[in-house]
């Protein structure tokens, strides 16, 4: 039997596209383990998924002054030495690191026992982490063709994004029971990412009233932002964060307002359903959603809104041109050709067990 370790958490994003390659990897017979934080979302996530979880100190490690910068590094080495641990008992085939901050320590550990490392890479520009793991890597994966400039290129493959297959089999009736709406209106889906957006979150509440002429709402806030005194509310709907039901929740969806992380939009291509993207300002981010936004603006597949731009006239206004406008993007959304990342990545993962395999045989 095969054996793959699986890491990468921080954000749902990180951990949403290994979720995707599990029931394949399960259907050739590989024997997963997945390595993240002691308190991070994946935690829950890969639980639900029923496969073997090791947590594992992890620090962030920040462009910026925190007092926590001198304390995060030895949190790194703790997480280092564990994983050196966890991958000498497990003897792993391979690795695949979604990154985050909880991958580094792994990919250096795969290092040091020349275990290869296939990671991947959502966004248009490396993040700090990937780029920390990039030595270590043997393949490393990404969404956008910008992205491979920014690659090593003996290294780079274009992949795609790794797609739940259940995302994919949804039914709107199941979406439109579970959310308690009848259907009578067209559907507004707001996603404010894993983490929620209180940004977000407070543009859709501040012209609540004036959607709820013409849209139900189904909102999907982030932990801790649901707002007790719209419980109840006619047409509106609101969900910490939602799991098995999300197939539904996306199937029931007319249109989408949504943050521009890379996964979170992929999944949006794949579904077809025409998006208003805020991407997370530079001032708070990198500025990685930005570029994902605009990228997907040019090929016509997104309406963009920068949070600096937001008003609620300007929200009212984009909402309703998106809506409006919405066979044009589904249109587009079609004859995009591009495919979820699932085939391409468990067939890299095959190829590079192989070459490993001819590299020891050969030996």
């Amino acid at each position: 039997m095969k054996k793959i370790i699986l890491t990468g958490g921080g954000t749902a994003g990180h951990v949403t596209p290994n979720l995707a390659l599990i029931p394949d990897l399960r259907e050739r017979g590989y024997e997963i383990l997945y390595i993240g934080s002691y308190k991070g979302i994946e935690r829950e996530l890969i639980k639900d998924a029923g496969v073997e979880y090791r947590a594992i100190s992890s620090g962030k490690l920040r462009r910026y002054f925190d007092l926590k910068n001198f304390t995060d590094p030895f949190r790194v080495l703790r997480g280092y030495l564990q994983s050196r641990r966890i991958i000498r008992k497990f003897k792993p085939d391979i690795i695949f690191s979604k990154g985050g901050f909880v991958a580094v320590p792994v990919t250096l550990a795969a290092k040091h026992y020349r275990v290869p490392v296939i990671s991947h890479e959502s966004d248009m520009t490396p993040g700090l982490a990937n780029k920390l793991s990039m030595p270590s890597a043997t393949r490393i994966c990404c969404n956008f063709p910008e992205t491979m400039k920014y690659l090593p290129k003996d290294k780079a493959v274009l992949t795609g994004s790794p797609i739940r297959r259940e995302l994919l089999s949804g039914s709107r009736e199941a979406g439109l029971s579970f959310a308690g709406l009848s259907g009578e209106k067209p559907v507004l889906l707001v996603i404010g990412g894993s983490l929620g957006s209180v940004r977000v979150n407070e543009a859709i509440r501040s012209i609540l009233d004036k959607l709820l002429k013409d849209f139900d709402i189904i909102h999907i806030c982030g932990k801790g932002n649901i707002d007790a005194g719209l419980t109840g509310k006619q047409g509106y709907v609101q969900y910490e964060y939602v799991s098995k039901e999300l197939k539904d929740i996306f199937a029931a969806a007319d249109i989408i307002v949504s943050r521009a992380g890379a996964n979170a939009i992929c999944e949006i291509l794949a579904l077809k359903k025409p998006n208003l993207l805020i991407p997370l300002s530079a001032k708070a981010s990198r500025g990685d959603q930005i570029l994902n936004a605009r990228s997907f603006e040019k090929q016509g597949f997104s309406k963009v809104l920068e949070e600096e731009d937001i008003s609620d006239e300007r929200l009212l206004k984009d909402i309703a041109e998106l809506y409006r406008d919405r066979e044009a993007y589904i249109l587009r959304m079609n004859e995009s050709g591009l495919s979820d990342g699932v085939e391409t990545i468990i067939r890299l993962i095959e190829e590079v067990i192989s070459e490993k395999a001819d590299k020891k045989a050969q030996a």
